[in-house]
């Protein structure tokens, strides 16, 4: 849902000089490509539009839910201390810059994950403290047991379309309790179907709880890293927050808490945060608690006196009846595009195969139809990686969301492959409507080389019982690119007709000294393959040595082997003396 950011801020001009200068203070840090106005609002050229989130996805991770507005205190959590010598942190004097022990160190122990599985991501703690203060109030004030978990469920408003986003029931109400439509569950607010893919077991309880905040803000971490966007560029972080939750609004007041995080906090008990006031759901009625007791009845008004009823007047003539009016029908609900559905059809995939670790040149595409075939835009298509698999979409996960175009069509993230070679199915489902599933098969090859070169032109030779001086390396490249991590075989042969193992002439050498004339090898990530020393045998000769690899390319190498030279022995003392007399 998005709301209007000057009717939101109710701690006055104080709190709009904040917005200001955190924003401002982010796009200087980080890149020329955003800018800020007086208000503090952020703009950008290429700002996501609310039909893609900025990721591609068609709903963000909160459904757009309602979120808290209230901004930091302009007095910075970290000013200098006065006293040099001080040994107590300043930002202890500061309210609320203080968070709730588990949530901080929930929110930690995330971004050391992320920085282990998803280094690249950049992702600081901070961002995940801002995000959890913007949703939650950084889950009600610390409010959570010691592994993490709400002491009672946090529920955003049902989205049922009045006010709010008009999501149909996901879950069956697993997470949110409500089996009719979706509502936001958790510290860090995701929908159900958000976390049914994006769930993480923070605590390794074997659980992924989005009502525990370690499990949440770990899901968080990866849904926000989720299409390798660069935390540390404004232009990557911009993007993941307005994932999150797409709104200029909401971006701002993450950033602003961001900034204010950044300067400096601290930790405090559980349940002693403070809980912000302002939503941008304000005069809806709505809070996101679980259910409150129902306030004391006041005490009803005591009825006054009825006046005296007035003599009545002489009624007059009366007048003649106008015709009735026909009766206006009742209107018949105009169906939501979910439930217009009929079926899927395939829109065009072609042959989906790529080889390990590459990413898939071809993308599934499925097209949303109604029973007589037409299109039908607006509806959300899942699509599942099944089978036994390692494959994932390029932001690492195994489930993505897309929302289908005017065309009706939903185009899903480009595929991976993993290590694992063999096929598995891509799985296509209508989001709120039970319909026959979709499937799409794809393979995983191993990795190949069509070609191998040798890197050196020098002569590969040695004398007999020596070994060479030169070691054989080669480089393995596949279509002009290189070719990584792609098996091949060394093997000595006796000639270019007969390939079998040689018997004699050149050989390695195995851990235990011994001569070997067979190796299986990998190219390393340049695709250079190195062989081990070679040495020779006392059988004089040229001999060769064939590498192959998977794919089909073939390589030989003539070695030479030179006879060991023979030393003319010097006469002794006593010829020489015998043929000198002799003569």
């Amino acid at each position: 849902m998005s709301a209007h950011f000057g009717t939101r801020l109710r701690k006055g001009a104080v709190n709009t000089t904040v917005a200001a200068l955190a924003v401002a203070a982010l796009a200087a840090s980080q890149a020329p490509d955003v800018t800020a106005d007086g208000h503090g609002r952020q703009t950008a050229a290429d700002t996501p539009s609310s039909a893609d989130n900025g990721s591609g996805i068609g709903d963000s991770a909160t459904g757009n839910s309602p979120y808290y507005t209230d901004l930091p205190p302009l007095k910075s959590p970290n000013p200098a201390p006065s006293d040099s010598s001080s040994t107590t942190p300043a930002a202890t004097s500061t309210t609320e810059a203080g968070i709730p022990a588990t949530v901080l160190d929930a929110y930690k122990k995330a971004e050391a994950e992320l920085a282990q599985s998803k280094p690249g991501c950049n992702l600081p703690w901070q961002l995940l403290a801002a995000i959890g203060k913007v949703e939650s109030g950084q889950a009600r004030g610390g409010n959570v047991t010691a592994d993490g978990t709400t002491i009672s469920p946090i529920l955003g408003p049902v989205l049922n379309g009045v006010g709010f986003a008009n999501i149909s029931d996901t879950d069956n109400g697993a997470y949110d309790g409500d089996s009719t439509y979706d509502r936001a569950v958790g510290p860090m607010q995701f929908i159900p179907s958000t976390w049914a893919w994006a769930g993480r077991d923070g605590n390794a309880d074997g659980k992924k709880n989005p009502n525990n905040i370690y499990d949440a803000a770990l899901a968080a971490g990866h849904y926000l890293c989720r299409y390798d966007w660069d935390m540390s560029a404004t232009s990557g972080m911009r993007s993941a927050i307005l994932s999150y939750n797409n709104s200029t609004d909401y971006l701002n007041t993450v950033l602003s808490w961001l900034e204010y995080y950044r300067k400096g906090t601290h930790e405090i008990p559980n349940g002693t945060g403070t809980v912000p006031d302002n939503r941008s759901d304000d005069g809806t009625g709505y809070t996101p608690t679980s259910p409150s007791t129902p306030s004391t009845p006041s005490t009803p008004a005591t009825p006054s006196t009825p006046d005296t009823p007035s003599k009545p007047s002489t009624p007059g003539k009366p007048g003649t009846p106008s015709t009735p009016g026909t009766p206006t029908p009742t209107p018949t609900p105009t169906p939501t595009p979910t439930e217009t559905v009929g079926h899927l059809e395939d829109a065009g995939t072609a042959s989906l195969t790529a080889m390990s670790g590459d990413v898939f040149t071809e993308r599934v595409s499925t097209r949303a139809e109604t029973a007589a075939g037409k299109a039908v835009a607006k509806v959300r298509i899942r699509f599942t990686i099944v089978g036994d698999t390692d494959a994932t979409f390029t932001g690492g996960e195994s489930v993505a969301t897309i929302v289908t175009d005017t065309r009706g069509v939903a185009l899903a993230p480009a595929l991976r492959a993993g290590e694992k070679t063999g096929g598995f199915t891509v799985r296509a489902t209508v989001l709120g409507r039970t319909l026959s599933a979709l499937d799409y098969k794809a393979n995983v090859t191993a990795r190949a080389a069509d070609t191998l070169a040798r890197t050196g032109s020098t002569a590969l030779t040695c004398t007999a019982g020596g070994e060479f001086a030169d070691r054989v390396e080669v480089k393995a490249t596949y279509k002009g690119a290189v070719a990584d991590k792609v098996a091949a075989t060394a093997t000595l042969i006796k000639s270019a007709d007969d390939t079998t193992t040689n018997d004699k002439g050149p050989y390695f050498k195995d851990a235990a000294g011994n001569p070997v004339r067979t190796l299986d090898l990998q190219t390393d990530a340049n695709g250079l393959l190195e062989l081990p020393a070679l040495y020779a045998d006392d059988t004089a000769g040229t001999y060769l040595l064939r590498i192959t690899t998977t794919g089909g390319a073939t390589l030989t190498v003539e070695l030479t082997v030179t006879a060991a030279e023979t030393s003319t022995p010097s006469p002794t003392p006593s010829e020489s003396e015998s043929t000198t007399t002799g003569s």
